[in-house]
């Protein structure tokens, strides 16, 4: 306290006009953006004393990697560093071989503070930087940044801070899939009471705007192209009580999301590993939800196999989808009767819903021998009637809730919705490949839980990654 006391009394005259805003303020919000400048300015200059003061002692150089001479040194030298406080300024001491080796300038206390030599910004403001672009665009990250730290960075820098934090975990995740290739991979730690919870999970692809790579052309010159994104999600089914009427419903506990821009094949091993990482093979029970894209159900074919000895997947068709091949079938067979189509479509769905699937293919079968059906209304019933038959073992959806499973894949879609189109399908917005995936690795170990790991020091982040 003493020191904090000298410090303020030795810097009284830079520090006062900030002491007078904070006495001149009258609102309670004004005091406190008053009171918050003055500490930051406060904490820049102790930050700086802390830092002087730690290249006080003597330093033993040791000798030239490349020569073997003794170091020696050049004395101090400033340096200048953008952290969440501010510009922080210090000098510290380094050393060179005096041969004139090309083994660049040391200097230890850029080593213990975890420095690169051309580093220009610390993790403590690269941090929020990376966390709010995770959610708004570039420039509208760095604005809301300055707003609430005092601290002005460029939608440039907090690019590059992105590009930097994204291909750490990239990297952190090629090395997962390393260990999963050698047959070693750890699970993630959970607590007792979700680890006694049935795994749900479920795929789905979205699609998200591109660059045209320079040199390609496109019909009409357009700018755009349109790839797709696939996305899984893997959480713990739990229970909970709905306030309104003490009814227990579905809640999804320690959600983890897998998204890969790419095919299939580069998507599979990253949903494999995070399955393996939350439990997928000791788990009790595994619910596989999704629509009835024949890329999903190969998948998890290939999925089912892998796990074959230690778990059975109980697999359901989205009910929603269902309904929609259901109505695209009976509404041709009923045109210019809009009633009567919806009429037959409620009683179908409702059965489909509440009572017995096969009764359902039964009257989707007795209707395909109508005489007067057009072409057209055939082939669509015929397409609804063989899309349910194929998935007749995965439509029993009044005994899927009786047993309170959730029938719908909407917590797969929403994923779709909240961690790719909203931030990366935005008015006017075309991403590179690379740009895209290291934003997207970012988004993903936010929402996983590993984001706080990117900035840790490289011990700290292979701990945490193990």
């Amino acid at each position: 306290m003493d020191e904090i006391v000298e410090l303020i009394e030795r810097n009284r005259e830079t520090l006062q006009p900030d002491m007078d805003r904070v006495r001149e303020a009258q609102r309670l919000d004004a005091v406190v953006f008053a009171v918050w400048q003055l500490m930051r300015i406060l904490g820049v200059l102790l930050l700086q004393k802390v830092l002087t003061g730690r290249d006080q002692a003597p330093v033993d150089w040791g000798r030239c990697p490349h020569c073997g001479t003794k170091l020696e040194s050049r004395g101090l030298v400033p340096r200048q560093m953008l952290t969440f406080l501010g510009m922080v300024k210090w000098v510290r001491k380094l050393g060179r071989c005096p041969k004139g080796c090309k083994i660049g300038h040391v200097a230890p206390l850029d080593e213990a503070l975890g420095l690169g030599s051309r580093q220009r910004s610390c993790l403590s403001i690269q941090s929020p930087a990376c966390l709010l672009a995770v959610f708004v665009p570039y420039a509208l990250a760095a604005r809301i940044l300055e707003i609430l730290t005092g601290v002005r960075v460029s939608e440039d820098a907090s690019w590059e801070w992105v590009q930097d934090a994204g291909g750490r975990a990239k990297q952190i995740e090629q090395e997962q899939a390393a260990k999963l290739q050698a047959g070693c991979c750890t699970q993630e730690g959970r607590d007792p009471e979700i680890d006694k919870l049935p795994v749900v999970t479920g795929a789905d692809g979205v699609n998200a705007p591109f660059r045209v790579p320079p040199g390609e052309e496109r019909p009409g010159g357009k700018k755009t192209i349109w790839k797709e994104i696939k996305v899984a999600v893997l959480a713990r089914l739990g229970q909970r009580e709905r306030k309104k009427d003490g009814k227990q419903v579905p809640v999804l506990e320690q959600r983890r999301v897998v998204a890969v821009r790419g095919e299939v094949e580069e998507f599979e091993p990253r949903l494999w590993g995070e399955a393996l990482r939350q439990g997928l093979g000791s788990a009790a029970n595994v619910i596989w939800l999704s629509d009835g894209g024949a890329w999903l159900w190969n998948l998890l074919g290939r999925l089912q196999a892998r796990c074959a000895d230690t778990v059975t997947i109980l697999a359901i068709l989205d009910f929603y989808h269902a309904s929609q091949n259901l109505w695209k079938g009976i509404e041709k067979c009923f045109e210019g009767a809009t009633q009567a189509a919806q009429a037959y479509f409620e009683d179908a769905r409702h059965e489909l819903r509440h009572g017995d699937p096969a009764k359902v293919l039964d009257g989707l079968k007795a209707a395909l021998g109508a005489p007067d059906l057009t072409e057209e209304a055939r082939t669509l019933l015929s397409n609804a009637y063989e899309y349910l038959l194929e998935h007749k073992d995965h439509i029993d959806y009044a005994i899927f809730k009786k047993l309170g499973i959730p029938i719908g894949s909407g917590f797969v879609e929403s994923a779709c919705k909240w961690l790719i189109q909203q931030r990366f399908k935005c008015v006017g917005m075309r991403w590179t490949e690379q740009g895209f995936d290291n934003l997207l690795y970012l988004r993903v170990a936010w929402v996983n839980g590993r984001f706080d790991q990117l900035f840790a020091a490289p011990g700290d982040r292979l701990a945490r990654a193990a």
